[in-house]
């Protein structure tokens, strides 16, 4: 993901995403659904010196490595839409399926990342 195209598609998505709308989320949806103030509970599954480099404001730590030690505290949203985000999406999926199999019922891995969200939404959002 690191060789994103400098012309995305239409969506936000660089060219040739392999996106999955039952898995997935576009930064450019997530963006508009929130602006328009939908609560969308966004959950950081990063490791902690990730999380120093950058973050998405309004998310909650909840590192991929100590996930289950986090299940029953994430219970309170287990009826909200959940977006998880990491760092170009691969962990973000683990972890949606991880929560989907615990119960989760609307649970979304925001596509491409951290990363495409400083790309396609959010400049200020540093990338490393």
């Amino acid at each position: 993901m690191t060789n994103l195209p400098n012309d995305p598609s239409k969506d936000g998505l660089p060219r040739g995403y392999p996106f999955n709308s039952e898995w997935e989320i576009t930064p450019r949806d997530f963006h508009r659904r929130r602006t328009a103030g939908e609560i969308i509970v966004l959950i950081d599954c990063r490791t902690i010196s990730e999380r120093d480099l950058a973050h998405i404001a309004g998310s909650i730590h909840v590192p991929m490595q100590s996930l289950s030690q986090h299940i029953d505290s994430l219970r309170e949203h287990e009826t909200a839409a959940i977006v998880i985000h990491c760092h170009q999406g691969m962990r973000s999926l683990k972890v949606t399926e991880v929560l989907r199999q615990a119960g989760f019922d609307d649970v979304r891995s925001l596509a491409g990342g951290i990363h495409l969200w400083s790309i396609d939404i959010d400049p200020t959002v540093p990338m490393y």
